[in-house]
């Protein structure tokens, strides 16, 4: 079954300054490369009448809600992802545009859906397919993709619009989504409408009618 626009949304996870920059504690180094392709899909959804979702991780800037593993990596590295004031803030590559009918959302933790309206927005519009892109695969793409899953949304995620730290911790995080029932595509297969979803919740759900 093809991806249907009308039930169809297109996660942008963490795509800001925080990953992007050199010098901040949690920078990305394949993150950058899948800038062009990341803006390429934005511009496609949009055409399609896909509504495009900016997740960005927003820490309070004294760090009570920073992760605890990386609460002293966040300290002393200048506080990335913690507002406007942050000297490593908010700040999306300048490819990115975020357009009138385009939402941002902000979450304190690695999944979309932790403590955020994400779920119920996407209900209300009766959005069931999510398209994920963003960094950094083994963390928040994939608990995004988790609890992508367990929410009951068919889930696809764009390997070539998504980065980790190596290749190997790519390979492998995209292997374990998969196995879990995510849909592993490009961003060419995007483009050019050729995601097919083999398992659908709708499936399920008549199944089980």
């Amino acid at each position: 079954m093809k991806l249907n626009p009308t039930k169809t949304a297109l996660l942008v996870i963490d795509m800001q300054e925080g990953f992007l920059n050199p010098e901040s504690p949690t920078y990305i180094p394949m993150a950058w490369g899948t800038v062009p392709r990341c803006a390429a899909v934005q511009r496609k959804a949009r055409a399609l009448g896909i509504p495009v979702y900016f997740i960005v991780r927003n820490y309070a800037s004294d760090g009570t809600d920073v992760e605890f593993t990386r609460y002293f990596a966040w300290k002393q590295g200048g506080k990335p992802c913690s507002g406007p004031e942050s000297p490593i803030g908010w700040n999306m590559p300048e490819e990115f545009q975020v357009l009138p009918g385009d939402t941002v959302l902000y979450k304190p933790r690695y999944s979309a859906f932790f403590n955020t309206h994400l779920d119920g927005i996407l209900r209300r519009k009766g959005i069931d397919t999510i398209v994920v892109t963003g960094t950094t695969t083994p963390n928040c793409i994939r608990a995004t993709v988790f609890d992508s899953i367990s929410l009951d949304y068919n889930t696809v995620v764009l390997d070539d619009c998504t980065s980790s730290v190596n290749e190997e911790i790519q390979r492998v995080n995209m292997q374990g989504m998969q196995t879990i029932g995510a849909v592993i595509a490009n961003a060419e297969d995007f483009l050019c409408e050729q995601i097919d979803l083999p398992v659908t919740i709708d499936m399920v759900r008549e199944d089980l009618a």
